[in-house]
């Protein structure tokens, strides 16, 4: 959907089939065996197969060091062996590459938010979503941030309720509104 830019920085552009999300192209990309060894990486994360996958992607990364789908990748294959601090470098690679990318960010935020870094966590949520304001998993976890580990309620009712907004159907999330309206003293 959207066209390579002249300069280093990535474009960014709606998906025109209807379908709400957006694309990222990136300067640099992958060549056809790198595509190919990227795709099965991710069919052995679905299996489960974390640390074939991170092989697979330490290659994929060697070859097309410019492109941040490896890099986010690999970190959430290391978040699953619980090798946070890997996870956290393959994460600051993506983020270089393309500033406030809203998958990386949301893995950052969560990494962060794990290790006891709320205000980190909150920086890196409201930096993704200053780039890409619809981009609602970033909504939902920086409203769960600010209800559960900043005391910031106020902040929680108005990522719960955007988010609401984009999913309608999910009841949880209604309950947690409701749940934040009673503490805030406003039905």
């Amino acid at each position: 959907a959207g066209g390579q830019s002249a300069g280093r920085t990535p474009v960014v552009a709606r998906l025109d089939d209807g379908r709400d999300g957006f694309v990222i192209t990136e300067v640099a990309s992958m060549d056809e065996r790198s595509r190919s060894e990227f795709e099965r990486a991710v069919g052995l994360m679905y299996k489960q197969e974390y640390l074939q996958a991170a092989e697979v992607l330490e290659k994929v990364i060697e070859r097309s060091p410019g492109v941040s789908a490896p890099y986010i990748n690999l970190a959430i294959a290391y978040k699953h062996m619980d090798r946070a601090e890997q996870a956290e470098e393959q994460l600051k690679a993506a983020l270089a590459l393309v500033p406030d990318h809203p998958v990386a960010s949301n893995e950052y935020g969560l990494l962060c938010r794990k290790a006891g870094r709320f205000e980190e966590a909150r920086g890196i949520y409201e930096n993704a979503l200053g780039s890409f304001p619809d981009y609602i998993p970033v909504r939902r976890n920086l409203g769960i941030l600010c209800d559960l580990y900043l005391d910031d309620p106020a902040c929680a009712l108005e990522q719960y309720e955007i988010y609401s907004s984009f999913t309608p159907e999910d009841k949880q999330v209604k309950v947690w509104i409701a749940d934040v309206r009673i503490r805030l003293g406003s039905n």
